[in-house]
């Protein structure tokens, strides 16, 4: 028995579902995971939580006292590789070392991940349920058709020329528990976030492309170098020929965040403006003309729309953010954990209990579930 499939059996046991010969195989291979804690191959930091992993197991399994580990510094490896998804997690404790025995058992809760869903607003005012629609044409929107195809995407398919042009916008609007992607009329390819909307004509028209998004999406930009695609978004612009990269801009975060993955972008506010290169990542602030440039890893910054949470020292509270918008939970804090940063790759696919679970494995901080709602506490 490896390592991780040792930490994911005690999971198990956390949520109280492990059958007796199961905790019988925790009893027989304590031993072997606490000699593996010794491997040479281990940096200090890993061994080091690999140390609190093993002794928290002991105390909650076998009822023996939990060795406090000191250390005012923890990037702590908890080592819980679940089947397509929870990969490395990492916690920073800032301030004080919380005792080894305060980890609360989570049972199992029908927190389910978010899927499909989003609203279509036509022109005309009328609303349509795209999760519930079926495949084929939906409406006629002037030179355009608008169809969901099999994958569930929907399609601008301009096949009409001759057809009016309105000039009233379409909206697509991702709730909480959701995520959608659709294909412009021009054949620009959108995928929204949770939380999210996207406003675009139902036909381009006039010498620029020009849409405006709330939230968070990844664009792959059709290029035409006679109509520049414009994407406003508080308080700022990006304008490009055809480029693919991603926008965060929601109204609960202190910043906005452009990140280019290929070609370039002109990333403008009232007063400024920057040329982004691939792997740089442009911040603005509202009501502040300057932007703020810098290198980042782009694997990170899309992981959401190739199906993972990726956090790199993150706070629990954007971990939360996260969370709450695409498990559509409500989050509550208890005392402080305001100063904890974790990190870690985790499936957005998997029920939200294996993940908690496994920041819960850090020993600083715990959650308990009522109904819909999340609680973190120290």
């Amino acid at each position: 028995m490896t390592s991780e499939e040792y930490t994911l059996l005690y999971e198990k046991y956390l949520s109280g579902t492990c059958s007796s010969a199961e905790i019988q195989q925790l009893k027989e291979y304590r031993d072997k995971f606490k000699m593996q804690e010794a491997d040479g191959k281990l940096q200090p930091e890993e061994r080091e939580i690999k140390t609190r992993v093993y002794h928290r197991i002991n105390q909650t399994v076998f009822g023996k006292p939990a060795r406090v580990i000191n250390m005012k510094f923890i990037w702590a490896a908890a080592i819980l590789l679940i089947s397509f998804g929870l990969g490395v997690i990492f916690i920073k404790n800032s301030k004080q070392q919380v005792p080894e025995n305060r980890v609360v058992k989570i049972k199992p809760q029908a927190i389910k991940p978010g899927r499909n869903t989003a609203i279509l607003t036509l022109a005309n005012g009328a609303k349509i349920q795209l999760d519930d629609a079926h495949d084929g044409v939906l409406a006629n929107a002037g030179k355009a058709a608008i169809k969901k195809v099999k994958n569930g995407e929907i399609v601008y398919d301009a096949i009409n020329p001759d057809a009016n042009v309105s000039a009233a916008p379409n909206v697509l609007s991702v709730p909480r528990g959701g995520q959608y992607n659709i294909t412009l009329s021009d054949g620009t390819k959108v995928w929204l976030n949770s939380v999210s909307s996207l406003t675009y004509p139902a036909n381009f028209s006039g010498d620029e492309r020009v849409v405006e998004l709330k939230g968070e999406a990844y664009f792959e930009v059709a290029h035409n170098e006679k109509m520049p695609f414009k994407v406003k978004t508080r308080g700022a612009e990006v304008r490009v020929l055809g480029t693919h990269f991603n926008i965060s801009a929601y109204d609960d975060e202190a910043v906005a965040k452009t990140t280019l993955l290929e070609g370039s972008v002109k990333l403008s506010t009232k007063n400024a403006d920057v040329m982004l290169t691939p792997g740089q990542q442009g911040i603005t602030r509202d009501n502040n003309d300057r932007i703020r440039v810098k290198d980042v890893k782009i694997a990170e910054v899309v992981a959401w729309k190739n199906g993972s949470f990726v956090f790199r020292h993150a706070n629990i509270q954007d971990i939360m953010r996260q969370l709450s918008r695409w498990y559509d939970v409500d989050v509550e804090y208890r005392g402080n954990v305001r100063d904890q940063y974790f990190g870690g790759t985790y499936s957005r696919y998997k029920d939200i209990t294996e993940l908690l679970n496994g920041l819960e494995l850090t020993g600083v901080i715990h959650f308990k579930i009522e109904g819909r709602r999340i609680i973190a506490m120290p």
